[in-house]
């Protein structure tokens, strides 16, 4: 189980097969994925079937194609070595959106966790710990990410994390406006200076 960063609080490690029952169990929770599906999936939990045929080996692919780059990373919490979520760094490409919304070079930025773990800031932390290693190890030009703009919650995670608010859109799918933020490395490498 190879791991691909560490926070303070956080370890985001690869997934294994051994992780499709705590998939499951985050997406059963209407409230977690009600932001994740759009129209009338909304809401509607993952089957165990879809998890383990279709999204682990999508994530395993990732590992393969672009190991210590880009993937999705189970996050476990230190302090009780408890699995809280996920986080995913990809190209933008192979987002939902893909080529309506992003553009080559984009990587985006995403995160899917219980309510539990709501309010403590550890998307805030691990999303700040991807950027990092983006724009300062990766060699990454430009992050991105994207939400429906009544999702006020992951809004507010990319505006702490740097990202800026670039334009509004529309899902083709469901009609539902969304949200598209950016974050260019000169960008980054200039907030950081400051900080000094």
């Amino acid at each position: 189980m190879k791991i691909f960063l560490e926070t303070e609080r956080l370890i985001l490690r690869q997934f294994t097969e051994v992780d499709t029952e705590l998939l499951f169990q985050l997406d059963r929770d209407p409230e977690v994925t009600r932001f994740t599906k759009l129209g009338a999936r909304s809401g509607t939990p993952t089957s165990y079937n879809e998890i383990k045929n279709e999204f682990l080996p999508k994530v395993f692919r990732y590992y393969q194609q672009y190991p210590n780059y880009y993937g999705f990373w189970a996050a476990m919490e230190k302090l009780s070595n408890t699995f809280i979520g996920w986080f995913h760094f990809r190209p933008g490409l192979d987002g939902y959106m893909g080529a309506i919304l992003y553009e080559v070079n984009d990587i985006e930025l995403g995160y899917r966790l219980p309510r539990k773990v709501w309010g403590k800031g550890y998307a805030t932390e691990g999303s700040k710990a991807l950027v990092k290693k983006g724009f300062l190890e990766l060699g990454i030009e430009r992050i991105v990410a994207s939400a429906l703009s009544e999702n006020k919650a992951s809004i507010r995670v990319m505006e702490k994390v740097g990202l800026k608010f670039e334009r509004n859109f529309v899902y083709s799918e469901s009609q539902q406006v969304g949200v598209k933020y950016t974050l260019n490395k000169e960008d980054f490498m200039e907030e950081e200076r400051r900080k000094k």
